[in-house]
């Protein structure tokens, strides 16, 4: 079990598709010594995600990290139970798993795998994974894992049969509501995308780029329409949508929303800095120092 301190301080959420073997190394390490307790990978098509933290987490001592999130329909749940098993012996615990349904569109248009009904995949999928067989050396304590979970019957799935969720482009707003259907114990790990920048332009026109593929995605459009944004708003990028969404400013603005999200409920914060040209070749450095724990 991941230790309250190490959760309630705040992690980093970033692509490495983009940096080599040693760079990847070089950005852990860098985040580490910066005090961030956890690094979140993605998974799209790129990297193994399990693969790439093994690497990471033997070179790096006190990171914690996650996996943000590992598409179920890419990997048999008795695969994943080794993987994470795996993972958080070999780190002395620093792994926390988790898991999402992905998007119809990616799976069945680019996997070419069958799209089921979310709500009971992930139900099926999280009762195998824990009946699984791992007869290794055990971890000193299970990995814990959450869910990708924006809407209220995930959300509800993840506490009844996981340790809590992991909400990606939400607001505060949603943290409260997550939280409430949580209840007080499971963990919430929310994501909050930041552009530090006092321009408007640049801080919009980031978030644009960044919003661009996410907006044609079923799973996302529902959730930002279930906190009351309009088609419209999302069509077209409202200024209202992406203040809501986006924490971007002064130092002292996104600390705001950060704390915002701590006050909801969050037991957890990760940030990812969008890049102002759109690339995560070069990390977001500024960024990533003056929002340091």
């Amino acid at each position: 079990m991941i230790k309250k301190s190490v959760l309630t301080k705040r992690g980093i959420w970033h692509p490495t598709d983009a940096l080599n073997s040693e760079e990847s190394k070089e950005f852990a390490q860098r985040i580490e010594e910066l005090g961030y307790s956890m690094l979140w990978i993605p998974e799209t098509t790129g990297r193994d995600p399990f693969a790439h933290i093994a690497y990471l987490a033997s070179v790096t001592e006190n990171l914690h990290f996650a996996t943000g999130i590992a598409n179920i329909y890419h990997r048999l749940p008795g695969v994943t139970r080794q993987a994470s098993a795996t993972l958080a012996e070999q780190s002395n615990g620093r792994f926390l798993l988790g898991l999402g349904i992905s998007h119809a569109p990616l799976v069945e248009g680019l996997r070419q795998i069958p799209y089921e009904k979310p709500i009971a995949t992930m139900r099926s999928y999280l009762k195998t994974f824990k009946t699984s067989p791992y007869t290794s050396i055990p971890p000193n304590q299970e990995p814990q894992c959450v869910v990708a979970a924006l809407g209220p019957q995930m959300l509800q799935l993840s506490s009844d049969c996981a340790d809590g969720a992991h909400p990606y482009w939400t607001t505060p707003e949603h943290t409260n509501q997550a939280r409430e259907i949580l209840g007080k114990d499971k963990l919430l790990c929310v994501e909050q995308k930041v552009v530090l920048t006092e321009d408007k332009q640049t801080a919009y026109s980031a978030a644009k780029s960044a919003l661009r593929i996410y907006a044609s995605l079923p799973n996302y459009r529902n959730s930002w329409k279930r906190l009351g944004f309009s088609e419209n708003d999302i069509d077209t990028a409202s200024d209202h949508f992406i203040d809501s969404l986006v924490a971007w400013g002064s130092i002292q603005q996104i600390e705001k929303r950060i704390k915002e999200h701590e006050k909801a409920g969050a037991s957890h914060v990760c940030i990812q800095a969008i890049p102002h040209d759109g690339n995560f070749k070069i990390p977001e450095w500024e960024t990533f120092e003056a929002l340091a724990p």
